[in-house]
């Protein structure tokens, strides 16, 4: 064999650094080594009685995801207009894949909608919107999702420690292995992509069977969505918005402006806003809401109930599409 020493070295040298490269790559990827790890551990053996070793070798399995940091740099409800979000949501597929689902699912979706008062297409719209009735859940482990955006992304680091934090609740109180469970990339979980906070605040065994499982048990996911909309103040048979028509000089302060509906119909209207439908309740609060639709731009109306939807996800993108995709499967069901 031929012996080059100047191939030779440049060999060991690329050996050399592919060796520290991989080294470095492990080392990120152990999330119990992070500088704000041990800051994290003391805090959960203080305030919540977790063993330390426990909590440093779930973090050991965590693992950063390039990936996550970059889907949440760009979500959809930021970067597209109405016209284009819309299509995301409303279209033939999930609207018979809505109806299917609540046909499949009619006694405890009838059940959610009788105990907590809640609108039955709300129920399943809001699945239907966050993972196609369950077909896609999410593809990164929770753990990663949590652990990434908790010690890696400072923007919403303080938000993302306190998910993880209600993580390790959760996997303890349910008795759950931490690396077996997946979601969004932001941690969310489950038919109606709970985030950990959420899922000890209002999920329920709604079949019976002492465990709250979102992920595997739609009937558990269905009573887990009505419970959050009751308690987020869901009013039965209330309305969730109108469209309207507006004068040359509506109020433009008060468009988009957030925040619960605080004008009553009679004020609205007299700041330009006029309901295209008749006989609403005059005192009803409304809040106006304006979209750059596929045919110019919409002006609408939105009550209380439309409110409750952006409890949900704040973004009113979200909100309308969910209201129009549970019109879209209830007027498809009742035929």
């Amino acid at each position: 064999m031929l012996y080059y020493p100047a191939l030779f070295k440049r060999i060991q040298n690329v050996m050399t650094f592919s060796a520290l490269l991989l080294s470095s790559v492990i080392a990120q990827a152990d999330y119990s080594k992070h500088e704000l790890a041990e800051p994290f551990v003391e805090s959960m053996v203080k305030e919540h009685g977790f063993q330390a070793d426990f909590v440093r070798s779930v973090l050991a399995k965590a693992e950063k995801k390039q990936s996550i940091l970059d889907a949440i740099s760009r979500p959809a409800e930021k970067t597209k207009e109405w016209k284009d979000y819309r299509k995301i949501f409303l279209d033939n597929q999930r609207i018979n894949q809505g109806v299917k689902f609540w046909k499949e699912n009619a006694q405890a979706i009838d059940k959610a909608a009788q105990e907590y008062g809640v609108s039955p297409e709300i129920i399943v719209s809001i699945i239907g919107v966050e993972t196609r009735y369950g077909r896609l859940a999410g593809r990164y482990r929770v753990v990663d999702a949590l652990s990434t955006l908790a010690f890696d992304y400072p923007k919403r680091s303080a938000f993302f420690t306190k998910e993880l934090k209600n993580f390790f609740i959760l996997i303890k109180e349910q008795e759950l292995d931490p690396t077996s469970l997946y979601g969004s990339y932001a941690g969310a979980m489950g038919y109606g992509q709970f985030m950990p906070s959420s899922f000890l605040a209002y999920a329920v065994d709604f079949d019976g069977d002492n465990k709250k499982d979102i992920w595997q048990n739609p009937t558990d996911a269905i009573g887990s969505v009505a419970n959050y909309f009751k308690r987020h103040g869901w009013q039965p048979e209330g309305p969730v918005a109108t469209r309207v028509r507006v004068t040359d000089n509506y109020d433009q302060k008060l468009v988009n402006q957030g925040g619960r509906p605080s004008l009553t119909i009679v004020e609205a209207k007299s700041l330009g806003f006029t309901p295209v439908v008749k006989g609403l309740d005059t005192s009803l609060a409304v809040m106006p809401l304006r979209y750059q639709g596929v045919h110019g731009t919409e002006f609408w109306l939105g009550f209380d109930n439309f409110y409750v939807i952006t409890r949900y996800n704040r973004s009113r993108l979200y909100a309308m599409a969910v209201w129009q995709l549970a019109e879209e499967i209830k007027e498809k069901y009742i035929q």
